[in-house]
């Protein structure tokens, strides 16, 4: 990007919020400006689920709900929408017919847009596509840190005998050598398992695990320093299942389990995090049917809200 200042929000004073398309934060389609340092991209993709189909529709659903959002963002006291140019690059469109084209799909685009020096803030769609977007920003930075908010491990082998699942990414990523195993936790699990095979799988794996219980009980404080110690200086992924919350934060989403974070819990521990090196990010497995009164979709508004900041600010502090 160049050093002319960058193009934000809509300005609400002048046009209602509930006017207009809804890019993410009111934000300037990339096309509108060229190249950006956050491309905001949605994946409507969702036949890689197990339960529950709707993701498709979560990427737009959030943007909805991100016209609420403002410029600056005091809990990191940033205007994040004018340290870097943030633009809305749309959505890929991928084959709902066949999931391997459509991982293949997804990396590729991921690739094009890495390839302009942008940062992903990815909106899914279901957790399917951390996998080809995880080997896309390993493609620049080398194996990864990753941080996994989710209920589930997502580290399951084959769901049917298929192998690309919103259950499995992070075990093929293992596999394909394109995270770093000294620096991976989830963060949220909870709920029953097939058995004790998942969890001693998931530890071989390299994976540490930071339950919702152990949230609850040891505090956010404790949590971030622990996940911020484990990480270091290594480029981090971010990615962030909304079923990380529990059903009254978020019931539109696909495999809700109860005994779940606070959307005020996620959010401080994201904020925490802000020292991190944040490479790229998602939030996936929004699924709009099953919400009331947009819960979910502003949730995970602010989830993606909180990333970007963390993104913006790194770029103009290298700057």
């Amino acid at each position: 990007m160049s050093s002319a200042e960058p193009r934000g929000p809509v300005d609400s004073s002048r046009i209602p919020r509930y006017a207009g398309p809804a890019t993410f934060a009111r934000l300037p389609r990339l096309d509108e400006v060229g190249a950006a340092d956050v491309a905001v991209v949605g994946v409507p993709f969702d036949s890689g689920v197990s339960y529950r189909p709707g993701a498709r529709f979560g990427g737009n659903a959030i943007r909805e709900a991100s016209r609420l959002l403002r410029p600056y963002n005091p809990a990191q006291d940033a205007s994040p929408f004018a340290l870097a140019q943030v633009a809305d690059a749309g959505d890929i469109a991928v084959n709902p017919f066949d999931i391997g084209e459509a991982v293949e799909t997804v990396q590729a685009a991921a690739d094009d847009l890495l390839g302009t020096g942008a940062r992903l803030m990815t909106l899914g769609g279901d957790h399917t596509i951390a996998l080809p977007l995880l080997r896309a920003v390993a493609r620049r930075h080398g194996p990864v840190a990753l941080l996994h908010f989710d209920a589930h491990l997502d580290t399951w082998d084959t769901y049917f005998g298929a192998a690309y699942t919103h259950g499995t990414p992070f075990r093929r990523a293992v596999e394909e050598g394109i995270l770093d195993t000294s620096a991976l936790s989830h963060v949220g699990t909870r709920g029953p398992l097939y058995g004790r095979q998942d969890l001693d799988d998931d530890e071989r794996m390299g994976f540490g695990i930071v339950t919702s219980a152990d949230v609850m009980r040891r505090g956010v404080d404790e949590v971030v320093q622990q996940l911020s110690e484990r990480i270091g200086d290594r480029p981090l992924y971010i990615s962030v299942d909304i079923d990380v919350l529990d059903p009254a934060h978020a019931p539109g989403t696909g495999t809700p389990e109860a005994g779940g974070l606070t959307s005020r819990e996620l959010l401080e521990i994201l904020r925490g995090l802000a020292g991190c090196r944040l490479v790229s990010a998602d939030v996936v497995e929004v699924a709009p049917a099953y919400d009331h009164a947009e819960i979910t979709s502003v949730a995970a508004s602010h989830t993606a809200y909180e990333l970007t900041t963390i993104m913006a600010r790194q770029i103009a502090a290298a700057r």
